[in-house]
Formats: structure tokens, sequence, C-alpha cells
């Protein structure tokens, strides 16, 4: 058994493609367009680890797609400095839902409100203001 990878619905290609690649970091690794089926799937990968991908699905014709149900769960991702994507993740106008106060975990949210895990490689000395920052809504 290999684990292949997730599918997250999306409502908008540029703006999850913005907080998915420019944010946290991925790459696009393909795309198919299903004229007939009226979708479009964007395979994404971490650099250098295309084992785990995610599956973005945009359905042309739109999705109902609610606030993201928390029973989904959520995607990880380990990086290799937890403030600076948190902080690119913030000037790019992302919540960071649950601040890395601990150098070693955060949680922040997609455009489609999908709660994403980020980990630190091994652990970071907790530094202000991530320390001292509140959580914010629910991950």
């Amino acid at each position: 058994m290999k684990y292949l990878h997730t599918m997250i619905r999306i409502s908008n290609i540029e703006k999850s493609l913005n907080f998915y690649c420019k944010g946290l970091g991925l790459k696009e690794t393909r795309r198919k367009e299903n004229e007939k089926g009226r979708y479009t799937l964007i395979f994404l990968a971490a650099p250098n680890d295309e084992s785990a991908e995610i599956e973005l699905t945009y359905n042309w014709d739109g999705d109902n797609l609610g606030k993201g149900s928390r029973n989904f769960g959520h995607l990880a991702y380990r990086v290799e400095n937890i403030y600076e994507t948190c902080q690119r993740l913030k000037d790019m106008g992302v919540t960071i839902n649950r601040p890395p106060r601990d150098g070693h975990m955060a949680f922040v949210r997609s455009p489609d409100n999908i709660s994403i895990e980020i980990l630190q490689d091994g652990h970071l000395k907790p530094k202000e203001p991530w320390s001292s920052m509140k959580n914010i809504g629910e991950w």
C-alpha cells in the first residue's frame, strides 16, 4: 500500500494556488482539465517530495463548500523555519489561528477554510512576537 494524495475541493484556483504555492511553498506537479466533466485537478507537492501530494479539485460550475468541515481533519507540512513560514503567510493576510508559540507547531486555514498544521523540523526556541500571540478562531 502507498499513500497517493488528499483531495480538497476549492472555490478559486488563483487564491488557492497563491496560498498553497506562494504561502506554504508547495509546487504544482501536474494539472488535468476535463472539458466533459467540467473540472480541473491540480496536484501539488512539497519541493523535493512528490511522494505525498494534495489534489485541488475545482468544479467549473461551482460547489457549495460550506465552512470546510472540521471533521475533515487537517493537512500537515513540516517546514525548515516555522517563524519564516508563518510570517510569510501573515504578510499575505492569512490569519495564524494557532501561532507557533512553542517554536514547533502552528495552524492556519486555506482560502476554503481547510485546516493546515505547520510543524517545525526539529524545534526552535520560543520567539516573540509568536510566543505571546493568542489563538484566533478554530483550527
